[in-house]
């Protein structure tokens, strides 16, 4: 499931942060622990550290919806996050232990036996909360609200935490895979800079990255 830009924070809706990490889905089966990005490449083997700390702390079998971050010195650090994605199995070792990441929760969609693909936002987060009662970290639920105003302080109080805006999704939604039906309203920031070179999206023929040098 995915969002699509917005200008203001729409009223009447579930808030939470928008996490600057890696978007991942977790399935876990008994003891195995599957992290899967969200165009369907494995991330397993490059967070070793978190794999065995969701084998600890998620129930036994279930499938949920989060952001893999690696918080530094009271902020995001998406950076330390790309390095983490190495070849090397000596150096995901190393770094799992230098720059250990952290899963945040914010959607449950399987527990048990149960798929929850078609049961409303609000209900799977309850779900989700009662599933992870009393997590510990590296495991967390994500913050969320229906209060508009403090999705707006968030907005306000988060950027400095490294965070990228706020995410509003419909109460009543399903979950709907591959579809833009949740609203993202992001900090914006500006630079002049020059563009000194583009690479095209592996999707097709339009721009998918740029180089740029500050002006």
């Amino acid at each position: 499931m995915l969002a699509k830009s917005v200008a203001k924070i729409p009223p009447d809706m579930q808030y939470e942060a928008k996490w600057d990490g890696f978007r991942a889905i977790v399935f876990r089966d008994g003891d195995e622990v599957e992290l899967g990005s969200r165009t369907g490449k494995t991330l397993t083997r490059y967070f070793p550290e978190l794999v065995a700390a969701l084998r600890e702390r998620l129930p036994e079998r279930c499938v949920m919806d989060g952001e893999i971050v690696i918080a530094r010195e009271g902020r995001l650090d998406f950076d330390a996050l790309t390095e983490r994605i190495h070849p090397a199995d000596s150096r995901v070792r190393m770094l799992a232990e230098k720059t250990p990441a952290s899963f945040v929760a914010f959607d449950l969609l399987a527990l048990a036996d149960e798929s929850l693909l078609d049961v409303a936002l609000g209900d799977r987060r309850a779900l989700l909360t009662m599933a992870l009662s009393g997590v510990t970290a590296p495991v967390h639920v994500a913050p969320a609200t229906t209060d508009r105003e403090v999705a707006e302080r968030w907005f306000e109080q988060y950027e400095g935490a490294g965070l990228d805006g706020v995410i509003a999704k419909p109460l009543n939604l399903r979950y709907r895979q591959d579809e833009r039906a949740m609203f993202k309203i992001k900090h914006e920031r500006t630079a002049d800079v020059v563009v000194a070179g583009y690479r095209l999206h592996k999707s097709g023929p339009v721009v998918g990255s740029l180089l740029l040098g500050l002006y």
